[in-house]
């Protein structure tokens, strides 16, 4: 029994991290409905900004972490204005296909800049294990998990409880109508792609702090992708859930299935079940269908994202073909 608490803790740390980011897919998705293939790269140049605060500019990790934070925003609203305005109006599939080729751009530079050797960052969190109750964790993984779930926190309430969301969620369902109460579109893109940006930094920071960061660290973004289908492209709470049962999901495979077939199943297991509930549910669990937001006293109605979770997966599967 003891054994399963452990994992099944492990899991729920590594699936807080998986949640916070997916939360960099969802608020791209939630305001302005694409799918941003570049944000595991945007994790990793995140993840370098924060670094080379505290060993070149010998920042504290608090300062240099709001210094990775403020460059991240910046990025994202120099590549929405730059690279993405041009295409507002164009097919989705148009802005989709950018921020793929964003991803290499991005990773080239990385390389280019800090070269691509593996890099440590500098010790920040107590080396004591954290011991709740029979369950012991590394501190390496639940510092950065309380980090990760207080982020994770911050953006759900900016989406629920503030006009900024409020105008990001009503663009996504109709710009026309959003455009026609008053809501400045292009000032929603270019606060979403920042806000984004400013997600997928904290997460690369997060993960750099457990294991390190490489040009490499982006790779992890297409791994989260399945939580964010599986929870929904357009749901904060299902990227929540869904970053949690991958972790447990992952961690409870490795341990009891790896060791009966030889490894693999624990790599595996949720693109499985990923595929299982797109079958019952295939707008995810928590994807919106046919659902009213309010702003004012006009209703947005949104059409079911179901249709689009295939077409999306379908070039999740390409995108992955493209990087091997």
């Amino acid at each position: 029994m003891e054994d399963f608490l452990q994992m099944v803790a492990s899991g729920v740390v590594i699936g807080g991290i998986y949640a916070l980011i997916a939360m960099g897919f969802v608020v791209i998705y939630k305001a302005t409905g694409v799918i941003n293939f570049a944000t595991g790269e945007l994790m990793m140049l995140g993840a370098f900004f924060c670094f080379t605060g505290m060993t070149a500019a010998k920042f504290p990790f608090v300062a240099a972490l709001l210094a990775a934070a403020m460059g991240a925003a910046a990025l994202g609203a120099l590549v929405e204005r730059v690279v993405l305005r041009p295409l507002m109006g164009k097919a989705t599939i148009s802005v989709i296909m950018v921020t793929i080729g964003l991803s290499s751009i991005f990773k080239g530079a990385a390389q280019l800049v800090w070269s691509g050797d593996y890099r440590a960052f500098p010790p920040i969190f107590p080396r004591a294990p954290v011991r709740l109750g029979s369950v012991v964790l590394p501190s390496l993984q639940f510092y950065p998990f309380l980090i990760a779930l207080a982020s994770c926190a911050l953006i759900a309430l900016l989406f629920r409880f503030t006009r900024t969301g409020t105008a990001m969620r009503a663009t996504a369902d109709d710009p026309l109508a959003a455009f026609s109460m008053g809501i400045d579109i292009r000032r929603v893109f270019s606060l979403s792609w920042s806000l984004a940006a400013v997600t997928a930094a904290l997460s690369g920071v997060v993960i750099g702090t457990m294991g390190g960061i490489s040009p490499q660290l982006g790779a992890i973004g297409l791994k989260v992708f399945p939580v964010v289908i599986l929870g929904g492209l357009d749901s904060i709470g299902g990227a929540l859930l869904g970053g949690f049962l991958m972790g447990i999901l992952e961690n409870l495979a490795g341990g009891y299935l790896d060791p009966l077939v030889g490894g693999g199943i624990k790599e595996v297991a949720p693109f499985l079940v990923l595929v299982a509930i797109l079958m019952v549910r295939p707008y995810g669990l928590f994807g919106l269908c046919g659902t009213i937001y309010f702003c004012g006293k006009v209703a947005f109605k949104r059409s079911c994202p179901g249709t689009l979770q295939g077409t999306f997966c379908g070039m999740f599967c390409l995108y992955l073909l493209s990087k091997g």
